[in-house]
């Protein structure tokens, strides 16, 4: 008896995926995981918050600022089916720690800068182990709740920290700025992350898949310098003009680098992205619609976030509040999409959510240099999110139909790659935009203020933002075309 109960308790002790029972430590694993997503969420609103005293404090030129969002999301977006794919088959718990250290580390050098391109160095290098967190996470507690309603209850908790955590980094990004420095935005996830490696070493079980570990190293390259091209291009337009011989090489190296990355993927024995997952046309309606939200998204976030201090006079804390009613009006829409969708399918829903959200930006295009709050920002504010969250609940559903098991980890991340990259490269372009409108407006308007050039600017973007959400809804009338019956597919 007595080594039998050595045997029962060194199985409880040392628990792997893939032995009977359930994890003992499965829910402990879950708050380790829980941590680590809400600093991967928080630093993804808390940075909007710091844009503005990190651009002063390190001289950084508006046509530079965009970098600071645009290094994270573009190393995120580009690399995060390839950090999949290695948490796979590397190990998800040791590509999460490593995750972990990395971010935590590249987070303290970049809270720490002394110059915008180590600063924007260190947001790139923050994305990249973002890449490795972020799908170790999920892999994570797929392979740890074996048990269907323990399963949807812990990806409840998931995504109620993707939504909650959103809120805290606004009210957090605008205390620390305010109270403390626009570097402890950054510096924040040191504490954070060695708290969860502290905890995911004896909580976490390792678990790797099985099969042919090979990477599409050529085609992470090619896709992820392609981008950049592309940003750096953007950036370069607004100081010296689209057709300046310093502007379009960039473009043209962009469009050589993204073309191979697209021959290369239907080469490669393990692309990838296989072109059969965009091939369909639901799956290819709702990553187009994820990229062209990201530009809208992004952009409003950066440029309300510089009006509300700049032109409002708010400080960071109280511009962190003011953006609450946005996350206050994606709970909603998120509850009454859920409750919807079931009854009359996706289409709709993202049709309608994304003309909403088109009317709601366009609405910031009002703005003056004297407008207010409640009577200019708040009703937008609440429009655009419900449309948001209108449209993403069902382009969750759809991102993912027909993938069938084999393809079903690369669609999701789909999901969330296409709307970072569409985010970085919107916030790019619509940067660039901005400053050329600007600089238009002053030139015709020599008898204003220049602080009229600089809203003219915002309300510019805000426009062109309306354009790419209007774009998403006729994408979504054009190609979504799947029924309410097919949402059974994902039970489970």
């Amino acid at each position: 008896m007595p080594q039998q109960e050595l045997k029962e308790n060194t199985k409880k002790h040392h628990w792997q995926p893939g032995d009977e029972g359930l994890d003992p430590n499965r829910w402990r694993a879950l708050a380790v995981i829980a941590i680590a997503s809400l600093m991967i969420v928080l630093d993804g609103s808390i940075i909007n918050l710091a844009l503005p005293s990190a651009q002063k404090a390190l001289h950084i030129t508006n046509a530079n600022r965009q970098w600071v969002v645009t290094a994270y999301s573009l190393a995120f977006g580009s690399l995060l089916l390839l950090g999949g794919r290695i948490a796979d088959f590397v190990g998800r718990k040791k590509i999460f720690i490593i995750g972990l250290i990395g971010f935590a580390i590249a987070s303290a050098i970049g809270g720490l800068s002394t110059n915008q391109s180590e600063l924007f160095a260190m947001r790139g290098l923050q994305g990249a182990f973002g890449a490795l967190l972020a799908p170790s996470s999920l892999s994570l507690i797929n392979v740890t709740f074996t048990v269907p309603k323990e399963r949807a209850r812990a990806f409840g908790v998931y995504g109620g920290i993707s939504g909650g955590g959103a809120a805290i980094g606004l009210i957090m990004g605008g205390f620390l700025t305010e109270y403390a420095s626009w570097r402890w935005c950054l510096l924040v996830n040191l504490p954070i992350a060695l708290l969860a490696v502290a905890l995911a070493v004896p909580f976490l079980h390792e678990s790797k898949a099985k099969g042919d570990n090979k990477y599409d190293v050529p085609g992470a390259i090619t896709v992820t310098a392609g981008l950049v091209s592309l940003v750096y291009g953007f950036s370069q337009a607004a100081d010296h003009g689209w057709a300046n011989v310093r502007t379009y090489p960039y473009f043209v190296i962009a469009i050589v680098l993204i073309s191979a990355f697209f021959i290369i993927e239907t080469r490669v024995k393990h692309p990838l992205l296989p072109m059969r997952v965009l091939a369909e046309r639901n799956r290819g309606g709702s990553y187009i619609g994820s990229l062209l939200t990201g530009v809208g998204l992004f952009a409003m976030f950066l440029f309300l976030s510089i009006y509300m201090q700049g032109f409002l006079h708010y400080s960071p804390l109280k511009a962190g509040v003011a953006f609450l009613p946005f996350t206050v009006g994606i709970i909603f829409g998120a509850g009454i999409a859920s409750q919807l969708l079931p009854k009359i399918g996706p289409r709709p829903l993202m049709v309608f959510g994304m003309l909403l959200a088109t009317v709601g930006i366009l609405l910031f295009s009002r703005l003056t240099p004297t407008s207010g709050y409640t009577s200019h920002l708040l009703a937008p504010m609440l429009i655009m999110s419900f449309g948001v969250a209108l449209y993403f609940i069902p382009n969750a559903s759809t991102g993912l139909h027909d993938s069938g098991e084999h393809d079903a980890g690369v669609a999701s991340a789909m999901i969330n790659t296409s709307q970072q990259i569409g985010g970085s490269l919107g916030a790019a372009l619509l940067n660039t935009i901005a400053i050329s409108s600007t600089a238009a407006f002053v030139v015709g308007h020599k008898g204003l203020s220049p602080a009229y050039g600089a809203v003219h600017g915002f309300t510019t973007t805000f426009k062109w933002g309306a354009a790419f959400l209007f774009t998403c809804a006729i994408v979504s009338a054009l190609m979504i075309n799947v029924g309410k019956d097919s949402l059974v597919e994902h039970e489970g």
